[in-house]
């Protein structure tokens, strides 16, 4: 069957790639890490792990630490993001220019849209209802339910959530966990050179390319 037969759908990394935010991410990874009496990691090593499920970024950022600590650092950072949020300690997450008429253009052209992010459900549902654009996605994948990216399992259920194929889908990202994915999926990987790793490091994990703004991007997915 060919690939005018599925609806084509354009799957979003969310952190990095919808919204920017490495500020409140490494505000409460601070927390979390004081909150066990360790220096909180520098600002570059938890930009690296955005994109990873909470654990296997702890893992990344703390190798020889146990796993039932890493578990706890995980708990910490939730907890401390929440609390943090509550309080009024972090600012919503900020769209980056232009995502918002993306999406509404993506539509117009006929793209199913949908995200896949090592975010909880509910932080992603914040960030949706905050800017008004849950009722654009027809799937919406979370590490609730999902590995770890670079594991294809979001991307898999977030085809059959549309009924769309590997050769009429894309996953748009800006890191090689989310380039990684897409290529483990057999989907089109596109990166963005706004979020939190170098362009060089998405085309060597596939990309098939690097976009540098929004409208690149509607290019880019109508290209092929």
């Amino acid at each position: 069957m060919s690939a005018n037969a599925f609806p084509r759908l354009a799957i979003f990394d969310c952190d990095g790639t919808l919204v920017d935010s490495q500020a409140n991410i490494i505000a409460a990874m601070g927390d979390a890490f004081d909150r066990n009496g360790l220096v909180p990691p520098d600002p570059h090593n938890t930009r690296r792990i955005v994109g990873l499920s909470l654990i296997e970024g702890m893992q990344v950022l703390l190798p020889d630490a146990d796993a039932a600590f890493h578990v706890t650092l995980a708990n910490d950072y939730k907890y401390a993001f929440h609390r943090l949020r509550g309080s009024g300690g972090l600012a919503p997450e900020p769209l980056y220019p232009g995502i918002a008429d993306c999406l509404l253009e993506l539509e117009a052209r006929g793209w199913l849209l949908g995200v896949a992010t090592g975010k909880s459900d509910r932080g992603l549902a914040l960030i949706l209802d905050h800017h008004g654009l849950a009722g654009h996605f027809v799937t919406l994948q979370t590490a609730d339910r999902h590995p770890s990216k670079p594991h294809p399992s979001m991307i898999h259920t977030a085809m059959r959530d549309a009924g769309a194929a590997p050769e009429s889908t894309a996953m748009i990202g800006d890191t090689h966990f989310d380039i990684e994915m897409a290529v483990n999926a057999r989907v089109r990987p596109i990166g963005v050179d706004w979020g939190y790793h170098h362009p060089d490091e998405l085309l060597a994990a596939g990309a098939h390319s690097v976009v540098t703004d929004v409208s690149a991007l509607i290019a880019a997915l109508e290209a092929e």
